[in-house]
């Protein structure tokens, strides 16, 4: 991820509409997690929390969980999210909400964010 784009996820807070790759409305930003890499230090990587998120009872065991039931997360996955973090949509009452890794990212916009991929795509709970 290059410096540019880290800075504008800085910008990224809860309540901002989520867009796709065609500009079709996802849903809106309930939680976004900045991952390892603090987004305003590019490069900078902390040595602990990787190993913290792997973790037992950690946000990405929960996310693992509910996206996975009782299998787990695959490895690679388990750790994009960690390493670059990523967006929790919430897509409404009925629907079931979405994730994107915060390095899909294209831009962030007045209220909104910008996704490089499909919502279908997406991974949903």
């Amino acid at each position: 991820m290059n410096v540019k784009a880290q800075n504008y996820l800085t910008n990224i807070r809860e309540d901002m509409t989520v867009v796709d790759k065609n500009n079709d409305k996802i849903g809106k930003v309930e939680t976004v997690y900045f991952g390892d890499e603090d987004p305003t230090k590019p490069g900078a990587e902390t040595s602990t929390r990787n190993a913290d998120t792997m973790k037992e009872g950690t946000w990405v065991t929960e996310i693992a969980e509910a996206l996975y039931g009782n299998d787990r997360m695959p490895e690679e996955l388990r750790a994009r999210f960690a390493r670059y973090g990523y967006i929790k949509i919430d897509r409404g009452l009925f629907s079931g909400d979405r994730y994107a890794v915060l390095d899909s990212v294209t831009a962030v916009s007045d209220d909104t964010v910008h996704l490089d991929i499909d919502k279908d795509e997406l991974l949903s709970s």
